[in-house]
This record gives structure tokens, sequence and C-alpha cells, in this order.
């Protein structure tokens, strides 16, 4: 299996990769194929695919934030079960984000990802039928893996950017420290602010979750 780096969206491995996000993922979570162009550039935002004999079976996009230390995993896409595409994507993302802290002189505290809460989700996707995306399944190997939920109710605009506000989801944060229990509060906010900063059109609840962590310190990390 190999890990191949998209940058850009004439790709012939792109036009795969956007199948399968429409085919995973609901409408709101999935950007235009034409809006991809900026992102799939920028030298910032890593977007990955797995290929197998010439079909592309998974994928992961993440970031590696200098400064702060931390990644966000955008997310992981499994096509097809039986290959361990999870476990090959994970472990090719974390070398590559290992390789991209040590070149800016720091060392990889951990990162952010939004997991699928099935215990909140309104509508029962079926997540492309592949049962390693069913949330239950991945919300299991997600905690496996160390993603720990960060303790507040989580909103995030539409990628729509139609003002709607997205819930079913929890703000997780996976740190290299397995002994870590709190994070502050203030790095969640600049980095959602910074993330989201390309959505202009925030909905109430987004803005009043913002209000509502900026009383806070810290925040405790929970067991997924």
């Amino acid at each position: 299996m190999e890990f191949i780096r998209i940058t850009n969206i004439n790709d012939p491995l792109f036009a795969k990769l956007h199948e399968l996000l429409g085919e995973i993922f609901p409408p709101e979570e999935v950007l235009e194929f034409e809006l991809w162009k900026e992102p799939l550039e920028d030298p910032g935002i890593r977007v990955f695919v797995a290929v197998h004999e010439g079909e592309v079976v998974g994928a992961t996009e993440y970031r590696y934030y200098p400064g702060w230390s931390i990644a966000m995993t955008d997310f992981t896409i499994i096509g097809k079960p039986g290959l361990s595409i999870g476990r090959f994507l994970a472990q090719e993302r974390q070398k590559d984000l290992i390789r991209l802290a040590e070149e800016q002189g720091e060392v990889l505290k951990g990162g952010f990802a939004e997991i699928y809460n099935p215990y909140m989700m309104k509508e029962d996707f079926d997540f492309g039928g592949v049962m390693p995306m069913n949330p239950f399944v991945r919300r299991e190997v997600l905690s496996h893996l160390g993603y720990k939920r960060i303790d507040f109710p989580y909103f995030h605009p539409s990628w729509k950017n139609d003002g709607e506000a997205v819930s079913g989801l929890d703000f997780c944060f996976m740190p290299t420290d397995d002994n870590l229990n709190e994070i502050p509060s203030s790095l969640v906010i600049d980095f959602l602010k910074n993330y989201y900063s390309v959505l202009p059109n925030k909905p109430q609840q987004w803005l009043d979750m913002i209000a509502n962590l900026e009383k806070q310190e810290t925040l405790n990390l929970l067991p997924l």
C-alpha cells in the first residue's frame, strides 16, 4: 500500500478521493470539488491517500501548527475493510507529523480531531456502508489510539458556509503524554478561531460556545 500526497485538484487520485468523501460523509461535511484547489495547494495542509492496486482505498487530511506544536486531523477515511487501512494511515501520518515537528525544532505535543458521537447524532448516516467507518467502531478505535474528549458541548460551522451549526460531534485531543488530563482553554479557543477563520458565517451556537470557553482557564480531557 502506498501513502501518496495530493496537491492539485487535477490529480486523477483527487477525483477518486472526492468521490470517496461523498460516499462516506454527509453533504454538509464535504467541501465542493472546485473549492479544494486552494487547500490542496496550501503547503500547510497535508492530504494523503492510501492507494492499493491503483485504487484509492483510504485517505487522511491533517495539519501541523508550528509554535503550538500540535496537529489537527481533518478527516480519516477507510474505504474498504480487511486491509488495515486505518492502522496504515495512522502510522504514516504520525511519522510525518513527528518529522514536521523536528524540522521546526519542536516536539509534537498532540493533535485535535472532531469525532462523531453516535449517541448524539440526529441522523443515522451509514458512512458508505463501510463498517470500519461506523461511528461506534471509529470511536472505540480512536479511544484506543489515545484520543480523549475535551469536556465542553461542541458545535462547528457547516462547511457549506450557510451559517448553520453542525452538532453530533465531540472535539477531542490526543496528547503524546498519556498522563495529561487537561489542556488550557486558550489553546482550544485560539485553535478553533484559526481553524474556522475560512468560514465567515458563524452560527450563534458557535459564538456562544466560544464565549463560554473564554470563561474557563482549563478544560478536562475525558475518556471517549
